[in-house]
């Protein structure tokens, strides 16, 4: 799970070039902004097929707080 979330995470925000950790604060690259927030949302759902509602959303910190809603959702 946590290398296809990783995958896709890059993919959303079209990070090519380095490392993402789990303990990243997905807000401070210097990729996010409001289209980057969008893609990520999009294939959230495209590939896990959930939804994170914008209230949960912006409670999230980290990649890994990310990644455990998903986790949390996805294993119902």
């Amino acid at each position: 799970m946590k290398e296809n979330f990783l995958a896709s995470f890059k993919e959303a925000l079209q990070i090519e070039d380095r490392e993402v950790l789990i303990t990243d604060v997905f807000r401070d690259y210097e990729e996010w902004d409001s289209l980057s927030r969008l893609s990520l949302i999009a294939a959230l759902d495209e590939e896990y097929d959930l939804q994170i509602e914008d209230r949960e959303f912006e409670q999230l910190v980290t990649v890994g707080d990310l990644m455990a809603v998903v986790e949390s959702k996805v294993n119902g």
